[in-house]
């Protein structure tokens, strides 16, 4: 039985080190190709200590941490993705960042990735806020690493109520699988309304 359900305060703690592992082994995959290390991922990771309005919604088989999906209020997030929002009329301090949902294969289509939206969306309506959003890498449709069997999450996105923000692409640097250096990658913004 998978037990999933929202980390907040000394139990989002516990859990950042085996997110970071997650994040390393599910990003590697197509779109995202991250050739991530851990030091880097306990960087990262360290703002979810430091934000007060952080959660961690963590999918456990057992004791073990099979799946997380994470999220804080946008302004904790401003310095890496403000400027995508610059021309779209939002108020950042009105919605809720859902950073990342990361869930090995072998869990997939048992309704988790549901669960993750649901809890993070509910802890964004009770710090008050009236949207979510997050982004998705673009990757061209020819690349040369895309499976053939792709199917990407666009469906499943718009079944929850969000939709791309016009204009909003923000640009991130990874080092790809199989890259000697880090470049730029363009990732689009998806929003919906927490009233819908």
């Amino acid at each position: 039985m998978i037990r999933v359900e929202a980390l907040t305060g000394a139990a989002l703690d516990a859990a950042l080190d085996d997110v970071a592992r997650l994040r390393i082994a599910v990003f590697r995959a197509w779109p995202y190709l991250y050739d991530g290390d851990l030091e880097y991922e306990r960087g990262y990771l360290d703002s979810y200590r430091t934000s007060p309005g952080a959660v961690v919604v963590g999918a456990f088989d057992g004791d073990r941490l099979i799946g997380a999906a994470t999220g804080t209020p946008m302004e904790d997030h401003a310095a890496d993705f403000a400027a995508a929002f610059d021309d779209t009329g939002e108020d950042l301090t009105q919605i809720f960042y859902c950073a990342e949902s990361v869930l090995l294969p072998e869990y997939r289509g048992q309704g988790i990735g549901h669960r993750f939206f649901d809890l993070r969306e509910s802890h964004a309506r009770a710090l008050g806020r009236g949207k979510s959003a997050f982004c998705g890498v673009i990757r061209p449709a020819d690349h040369p690493a895309r499976p053939v069997d792709y199917l990407p999450l666009d469906g499943f996105w718009r079944k929850r109520g969000y939709r791309p923000l016009a204009g909003a692409v923000a640009q991130f640097n990874w080092k790809d699988v199989g890259q000697a250096e880090s470049t730029a990658k363009p990732l689009q913004f998806w929003i919906r309304n927490l009233a819908d």
